[in-house]
């Protein structure tokens, strides 16, 4: 598992797996999310606008990621 950074929360699901180059765009980020390719805490989560916070874990293509917030 790796930490990933935010600046700011909530922060969209579908940012996340932009920002982190899992997916080429944000379009895709979006279908995968729809597709139900991501889980969030362990469960499927099919809303691409879903508000992450920091302590969750995100789930995609093999890769766990913790959420921290960047202290300012």
């Amino acid at each position: 598992m790796r930490d990933v950074e935010i600046i700011q929360e909530p922060t969209e699901l579908f940012k996340i797996l932009k920002f982190e180059n899992l997916v080429a765009s944000g379009g895709e980020a979006k279908m995968v999310v729809a597709d139900g390719l991501v889980k969030v805490n362990g469960e499927v989560d099919t809303r691409k606008r879903r508000k992450i916070v920091a302590g969750d874990v995100v789930e995609f293509g093999g890769e766990e990621m913790r959420i921290r917030l960047r202290p300012a």
